[in-house]
């Protein structure tokens, strides 16, 4: 087992930051001694959760969807804070619904946030990483980057691709010193898991279970982070069987349904908020 690196002292960047799990894992990492910067498009929201959090951690307002945004974002980070050592990039949505129903709105911004989002970030972070050859980027992707389920199949997708970009960049980055990393969480209690149930097996983790995880990815460097952990073994074993298998596999986690048996009711305030997040950006032509 590797030894580990503490976090203490390292500049970690966090996009999304402002609640759920950007919030849980900037306040691990503060916990361990990081120094963090929290960005989001929510500026007045990522300020009140920055004050909360208390010393050593810093509010920005960011569109990860605008490359001069996160640009804008990381130098600010390297102005106040000396450097950047970690990039987060947690920021992402999550509607649901039957994809025929779907509007090309909806899509477009999924990929925007969830995927271009995530490209920006990484482009803009890795060259002084690569240049010094340390660094270490975290991408938050989904045990739905795993395997498909109805009921949110662009949010499948983008996540889909979210691990296999981190996959390529680190086979591009390992030599060099930088770390990269992607995290595979099951629904988790946040306000994006809202009007989502619990599967049976697997349950409906906490964001600070996610947080630990991201933490302790940091310290002992690994490529894939499985919350909880349990799904690690359990997609390696998949792989391995035929797709009837995998189907009842699916079936007896309770994994099949998890996107599609919604409490529409516990989801209306976040289903409003991505509402107004799509209706206020122009649809890429």
């Amino acid at each position: 087992m590797a030894p580990i690196t503490p976090v203490r002292g390292r500049v970690v960047a966090i996009t999304g930051g402002a609640r759920g799990i950007g919030r849980a894992t900037a306040q691990e990492l503060l916990r361990r001694g990081a120094r963090v910067a929290i960005g989001d498009l929510q500026a007045d929201l990522v300020q009140q959760t920055a004050t909360e959090l208390g010393s050593g951690v810093r509010g920005y307002a960011l569109d990860v969807t605008d490359r001069a945004s996160f640009s804008t974002f990381l130098e600010a980070v390297a102005e106040d804070f000396g450097r950047l050592d970690v990039l987060i990039n947690n920021a992402g949505i999550m509607p649901l619904g039957d994809f025929v129903d779907e509007s090309d709105e909806v899509a477009a911004r999924q990929i925007a946030i969830n995927l271009t989002g995530v490209i920006f970030g990484t482009k803009l972070a890795l060259p002084a990483m690569l240049e010094r050859g340390s660094g270490h980027i975290v991408n938050i992707a989904s045990a739905a980057g795993k395997v498909g389920t109805g009921g949110g199949a662009t949010y499948c997708a983008t996540k889909h691709a979210v691990v296999g970009l981190s996959e390529a960049v680190r086979a591009e980055a390992r030599s060099r010193g930088v770390q990269i990393s992607v995290v595979m969480p099951t629904i988790i209690n946040t306000e994006l898991g809202s009007g989502v149930g619990a599967t049976p097996i697997l349950g409906k983790p906490e964001p600070a279970e996610v947080g630990t995880a991201i933490a302790d990815a940091l310290e002992r460097p690994r490529f894939e982070v499985y919350v909880p952990r349990a799904l690690g073994p359990i997609f390696r074993v998949m792989r391995l069987l035929p797709r009837s298998t995998q189907d009842l596999t699916l079936r007896l986690l309770g994994a099949n349904k998890a996107l599609t048996q919604i409490d529409h009711g516990a989801r209306s305030a976040y289903d409003q908020r991505v509402a107004d997040v799509v209706d206020s950006t122009p649809v890429p032509r």
